[in-house]
């Protein structure tokens, strides 16, 4: 028997990766703001992602879910922790490239 394989859904960590993409392109002054905004959008989606990986788990535990939605929702908390901290090694690093540049 074989099982068909949908799309995969982008979800929080799709949402929260074009928050920052969309808000990095923002040179205006007030974008400083907005992209305060997406990362905190990003930190939340993370969390959410996080929460619903717990629940999952718990469900599987108590036999009320189900082994494939608990592995899912794990791998969706991963790779957006994965993501949140690749944003933040790219901003750490262009902190220190800044304050390396001689006035």
């Amino acid at each position: 028997m074989t099982m068909p394989i949908g799309s995969i859904t982008t979800g929080s960590t799709g949402a929260a990766a074009g928050a920052v993409r969309s808000s990095t392109k923002d040179a205006a002054p007030g974008a400083a703001g907005a992209f305060g905004d997406s990362l905190n959008t990003l930190l939340a989606s993370v969390d959410e992602s996080a929460g619903s990986a717990n629940s999952a788990v718990s469900n599987m535990m108590d036999g009320t879910g189900d082994v494939h939605q608990a592995m899912i929702a794990l791998q969706k908390a991963e790779t957006s922790l994965q993501l949140t901290v690749q944003v933040r090694n790219k901003l750490v690093q262009a902190y220190q490239d800044v304050m390396r540049m001689s006035i």
